[in-house]
């Protein structure tokens, strides 16, 4: 079952203690200091170095686009109470395969370490599955990323090998770790 073209996609999903919500002009900032990180600049595809105006196509074109598309879901994730950006999710369809959709995400890096990536990768994870209606979620990661394996597994993602060559980095393809999860994964995982 594929999402239909009237589907709804949500600006805005929630948990018990954060908010998921499109990337907004007032988010450049934030989003410009997380990715100055080392580690979510080698861990995923954000340009290196990382400069303001990256952050401005992220949110004023990217994030937009593919919202408007729906073949590319972008949210920003905050703490509720404090409304401090925690990281970042996508759910970006797979071409010439119907129903599938890769996910990712990253961290701020002072609030790692306290859940809230696997909370909030569950939780777009059950609105792809249930609300979209994919058939299958992807998570791909660069061989060596210990902490998004770690977030993968813990939302149910089940490892599937690795592919030699595979996915592009600033010109580099490289090894990739490849995990796949069904609606039945999801659901035979714990909320907590």
């Amino acid at each position: 079952m594929t999402e239909r073209p009237d589907t709804p996609r949500p600006d805005t999903l929630g948990t018990e203690r954060l908010i998921l919500r499109a990337p907004q002009e007032s988010d450049v900032d934030a989003i410009f200091e997380a990715c100055q990180d080392a580690e979510i600049q080698r861990w995923t595809v954000v340009p290196s170095p990382y400069r303001r105006e990256d952050a401005e196509f992220f949110v004023n074109d990217l994030a937009p686009d593919g919202r408007r598309t729906g073949d590319n879901l972008v949210w920003c994730v905050f703490e509720r109470g404090t409304g401090a950006l925690v990281g970042s999710q996508g759910l970006v369809r797979c071409p010439g395969r119907p129903g599938t959709a890769e996910v990712g995400w990253w961290a701020v890096k002072e609030f790692r370490g306290r859940g809230y990536t696997v909370e909030a990768a569950r939780e777009v994870a059950r609105y792809g599955l249930t609300e979209l209606g994919m058939r299958r979620l992807e998570w791909v990661a660069y061989v060596g990323n210990e902490g998004s394996r770690a977030v993968a597994e813990k939302v149910g993602f089940r490892f599937e090998g690795t592919l030699r060559s595979f996915a592009e980095q600033r010109g580099e393809f490289r090894d990739s770790w490849v995990a796949g999860l069904l609606a039945i994964d999801l659901a035979d995982r714990p909320s907590g």
